[in-house]
């Protein structure tokens, strides 16, 4: 069995499983937005940590999801990839 297939079969048949994997989906669409601008303007991460004036170590955590950034973290971020970060509730 793929990871893809136990995915589906879990989103599909575990409710608990279900609940995390959306609760998570926030912070996870914010990581593949950064890293598809990232990679748009040809950055690596140590090209986009020195314009966020942070280190390359917190951008690659931010990227594999092993950190939660703050808001001025995701601004700073933002700001150094010329977007706008907007936060929504709906």
């Amino acid at each position: 069995m793929t990871f893809k297939e136990y995915k589906e079969n879990a989103l599909k048949n575990d409710p608990a499983f279900r609940a995390e994997y959306e609760a998570l989906a926030p912070h996870y669409e914010i990581i593949k937005a950064v890293i598809a601008a990232r990679i748009e303007k040809q950055m690596t991460q140590a090209d986009l940590a020195e314009r966020a004036d942070t280190k390359q170590s917190n951008i690659s955590r931010f990227e594999s999801g092993n950190y939660n950034p703050s808001v001025e973290f995701l601004q700073k971020i933002a700001g150094a990839l010329d977007k706008q970060l907007e936060i929504t509730l709906r």
